[in-house]
């Protein structure tokens, strides 16, 4: 596949500083199994929510618009060890490289998905263009890099992933009554169709938008659109 530019080099150089690895990778190792839509990434237009009600209008370093509402919970909860056959690495595994994205609203209220899940010792950094997550000991194949919902998947093999297992490497909890530190009924939203089955179960596939509501009001569902963001 032809090299492309990515913004996750940025995260990259700062995770790498840590690692002592040659860095992060970019999508240029991406697999066939990622979007087609993300050919429309020539764009500079930042990916935003139709209502703006989950996201500020300040793009964060991968294009996308940084989540609002305090930490649902936060990154430091990840550990180490093996989490439902996911290992934390060296380095990232791009044979197959997808993103998908998450937004989370309690009492109808917006939470923020923290950069460094996934990043076990990671610390934010602050840049013009929003946190970072660096340094750290190693690196999960499902990690953030920062506070915009986009979730990295970078697997050293196809596989279909899981919501469950993404909050498995979180070490916090998922149900149709908690998600994370909220507690209530969860109302899912997977590409603006209602989820009714366990939230654990929603696969990441290529440019998924995934949306949670605990309690009530139940949002309704925020569109993102991927232009722009070379994901």
């Amino acid at each position: 596949m032809r090299p492309r530019s990515h913004p996750h080099l940025l995260a990259a150089a700062l995770v790498a500083i840590a690692l002592a690895v040659a860095g992060c990778g970019s999508s240029s190792s991406s697999s066939s199994g990622s979007s087609s839509s993300s050919s429309a990434a020539s764009s500079s237009t930042p990916a935003t929510t139709s209502t703006g009600s989950a996201s500020s209008t300040t793009p964060g370093f991968e294009g996308v618009a940084l989540e609002q509402g305090d930490q649902l919970a936060p990154a430091g909860t990840t550990q180490t060890g093996t989490v439902d056959g996911i290992q934390c690495g060296a380095s990232e595994q791009l044979v197959y490289h997808i993103h998908a994205h998450l937004f989370v609203f309690v009492n109808g209220a917006p939470r923020a998905i923290p950069a460094g899940i996934g990043i076990p010792g990671s610390s934010t950094q602050l840049t013009p263009q929003g946190p970072i997550a660096a340094g750290g000991r190693c690196i999960y194949w499902l990690h953030t890099h920062t506070s915009d919902g986009v979730m990295h998947i970078e697997s050293p093999t196809q596989r279909v992933y899981t919501l469950g297992n993404f909050f498995d490497v979180w070490h916090q909890p998922l149900s149709a009554t908690q998600v994370a530190t909220a507690h209530g009924k969860v109302t899912g939203y997977v590409n603006g169709k209602p989820w009714a089955k366990d939230p654990r179960s929603i696969a990441l596939t290529p440019h998924a938008v995934i949306q949670l509501s605990v309690g009530t009001p139940v949002v309704p569902f925020q569109s993102l659109s991927w232009a722009g963001t070379q994901l």
